[in-house]
């Protein structure tokens, strides 16, 4: 009867110290968190709206989404502490860690680290059927384009890419949503998108409208990957109903970013919600198809946040210690 007394005072003792270890590493948690997103009508929005509610009813922590300039405001945020979570591009991350953010030139943004993948990000050209233009060639001098809100992975990258290839144009930003209407109302002659697919905007178009889903000719993929930081891509057939094949485009990896100085705990299991929850992820968009661990290697830029490298590590995805932040 002693030793049993004594096994059941031990067994309680383990009980409360880890209950403790608990609720001391839940103490330093915050309240609430916000996600950065992007623009209605874009990807960035219904994809981080969607995984701050999966995460907020995962680990019991109010959380939701916010309307951002994208990618580089994101990085701003997070790194100044505005925000505890974002979404970026490898190429606006590469460009803050620099110090070459056009959102804070000069000031490396060093305080978002990386915590998990998200998706690629299509760079694509959408018009009316009605325009008559069918190829990036085909586009004419003066046209105005869209490149979505201003700062964004598209208005960043886009327009050079285009200038690149010889496009003449006047530039414009605005909300995905706020262009696909003036395209349709004939304010605007292109919509250049850079986003996760099927963008909602695009697939509310083409209910809505005839429009055309332009690709890069061989060549010209070829020129953009030569002279910036993205990777040939296909649109699959399957994404649009106006595409009867796939598309080709070019892409650059999303990732979700995190506060360095948030908790370890605290993003050990937001991580965990998103990467353990792939299905769910997939309900709130498509593109989350790609938002599996697996894809943790597409990551060569930022430095990983403690508590997201622990859950990788610990399900058989190696980091090595260089690459996490301390």
């Amino acid at each position: 009867m002693k030793n049993l007394n004594i096994s059941v005072i031990s067994a309680g003792l383990v009980l409360a110290l880890g209950a403790g270890t608990a609720m001391a590493d839940r103490s330093e948690w915050p309240s609430s968190f916000t996600v950065g997103t992007a623009s209605q009508g874009g990807t960035y929005f219904t994809y981080g709206s969607g995984w701050a509610n999966l995460v907020a009813d995962e680990i019991g922590v109010p959380g939701g989404g916010e309307v951002t300039g994208g990618p580089n405001q994101n990085l701003a945020l997070v790194h100044n502490g505005d925000m505890a979570f974002g979404m970026t591009t490898m190429g606006p991350a590469a460009e803050a860690l620099a110090g070459e953010s056009p959102i804070a030139p000069g000031v490396p943004l060093d305080n978002a680290c990386a915590m998990f993948p998200m998706y690629e990000t299509p760079f694509s050209v959408t018009v009316l059927s009605n325009s008559g233009i069918e190829s990036i060639d085909d586009i004419p001098s003066g046209a105005s384009i869209g490149f979505g809100p201003s700062g964004s992975t598209s208005d960043t990258y886009f327009p050079r890419m285009l200038e690149e290839l010889g496009v003449d144009f006047d530039r414009r930003n605005g909300g995905w949503s706020d262009l696909a209407g003036q395209l349709q109302d004939g304010l605007i002659d292109v919509i250049a998108f850079a986003a996760g697919v099927p963008i909602p905007a695009v697939s509310q178009l083409e209910v809505q409208t005839d429009i055309n889903i332009i690709e890069f000719t061989q060549a010209e993929q070829q020129q953009i990957m030569d002279t910036f930081p993205v990777a040939a891509f296909e649109i699959p057939a399957e994404t649009y109903q106006t595409l009867s094949e796939g598309a080709r485009a070019v892409s650059m990896w999303n990732f979700a970013i995190a506060r360095c100085d948030l908790p370890e705990s605290f993003v050990y299991e937001a991580t965990r919600a998103v990467m353990e929850n792939n299905e769910r992820m997939v309900q709130i968009h498509r593109a989350a198809r790609f938002s599996v661990p697996e894809n943790y290697d597409k990551n060569g830029v930022l430095a990983w946040h403690p508590g997201a490298a622990r859950w990788f590590n610990e399900n058989g995805f190696s980091i090595d210690a260089d690459m996490i932040h301390n």
